[in-house]
């Protein structure tokens, strides 16, 4: 079989070589890919298998077909093969065995679909290179039996099915077929296909289908393409307009609104720098209070400090409350305050913001100023815009 392997190889070669050649054909361009019919023309090898060396049974054969695709994927042929067949069995025993032959004619009449399989799965209607599967039935006719019946007489238990005359068989086909587009009407092709016979085709009964193998390439004429409907020119007419495109642009208003802040330090007892103070750090309300004048525009701020009732003489409280003023004044400043936008003063004990005694040992720091925003705000605005439209 290996001579049988390197022939199949050889028509496939040649089959790749013709597809690399291929290209698309005004199949494609100028006329619709379907329907067509065709006339093909094969020429091949012919094996029905038996158990002796199939090899030295192998038979020239050809075809003829006659057929049709009805869409790009469906078609269907009338398929005429036939030439010479062989048959054979071995006489004698071991190494004295040799391989007695006999001929016998036939032909056989199919009708197949062919299905195909780049065209079903791919997203064009029209390839240069296909490939179809085949299945069909017919009719096998087989005569001229006469060297079988002259080993009859001979080998009937080898030959135990030999038949006279015409033997007629179905014919149950299944293959494949590759086919290259070389121009708009022709292609060839090489195709593989495997046909179960009626058993006693080969003159041997052996309770099951003979089977007959065939290799063939060929070239198949296409015609009957239908043009592709080209729509008639229309005279183009153009016309201009000018078109009023209304959009949307967001704009942001500016505008201010009053802020205000305090803050309070409190002071342990008899003391008045800011190292002294309880509660919060004094340097962070300093810091909160510059960034507050940094985020505001027309800022002012108050600074007032008290000393408690509870304790001390008014003149000494009144005194301490003003070194509280003026020690918070200053690190206002050193923050980098303007020293002109602060007033304020110590009141002593004449005032007590708080009605814990301890509590109004403080500095009570305010600040004013208007916060600037933006607004955003939708505005209708439109352009204009001159546009080419056809009119026929």
């Amino acid at each position: 079989m290996k001579h049988f392997h390197f022939l199949i190889a050889s028509l496939l070669l040649v089959c790749s070589a013709s597809a690399a050649m291929a290209q698309e054909t005004a199949d494609s361009k100028d006329y619709k890919p379907t329907p067509y019919m065709f006339v093909g023309l094969q020429g091949g090898i012919q094996n029905t298998i038996t158990n002796v060396n199939n090899w030295k049974l192998v038979n020239p054969t050809a075809s003829l077909s006659f057929g049709a695709f009805f869409t790009p994927v469906v078609g269907a042929r009338l398929h005429v093969n036939g030439a010479w067949n062989k048959g054979g069995f071995y006489v004698g025993e071991n190494e004295n065995r040799t391989m007695a032959k006999y001929y016998y004619n036939y032909i056989t009449t199919n009708l197949d679909l062919m299905l195909n399989m780049v065209t079903m799965f791919g997203k064009k209607n029209y390839y240069p290179v296909n490939v179809y599967l085949i299945g069909g039935i017919g009719l096998n006719t087989a005569w001229r039996n006469n060297d079988a019946n002259y080993w009859k007489g001979q080998y009937s238990s080898i030959l135990n099915n030999c038949w006279d005359g015409t033997k007629l068989s179905h014919n149950a086909r299944v293959g494949a077929m590759v086919d290259v587009n070389l121009a708009k009407n022709w292609s060839v092709n090489l195709e593989v296909s495997a046909n179960s016979l009626s058993d006693k085709y080969n003159s041997k009964l052996s309770n099951k289908d003979d089977w007959s193998i065939t290799v063939q390439a060929g070239v198949a004429y296409k015609f009957g393409y239908k043009k592709k409907p080209v729509a008639p020119k229309i005279e183009e007419v153009w016309e201009t307009r000018t078109d009023t495109i209304w959009y949307d642009v967001t704009e942001y208003v500016e505008s201010t609104e009053p802020a205000d802040r305090e803050w309070v330090i409190h002071y342990a007892l008899a003391k008045s720098g800011l190292d002294a103070s309880v509660g919060k750090s004094p340097i962070e309300q300093i810091k909160e209070i510059g960034d507050f004048l940094k985020n505001h525009n027309e800022s002012k701020i108050s600074v007032c400090s008290y000393a408690d009732k509870g304790t001390g003489s008014s003149r000494g409280n009144l005194r301490l409350s003003q070194k509280r003023n003026q020690a918070a004044i200053d690190a206002l400043v050193a923050e980098g305050v303007d020293a002109s936008l602060i007033s304020g003063d110590g009141y002593g004990d004449t005032v007590q913001p708080f009605a814990e005694n301890d509590k109004n040992r403080c500095t009570i720091i305010k600040a004013t100023g208007l916060k600037y925003k933006k607004t955003p705000v939708t505005v209708k605005k439109f352009r204009t815009e001159e546009v080419r439209y056809q009119v026929q």
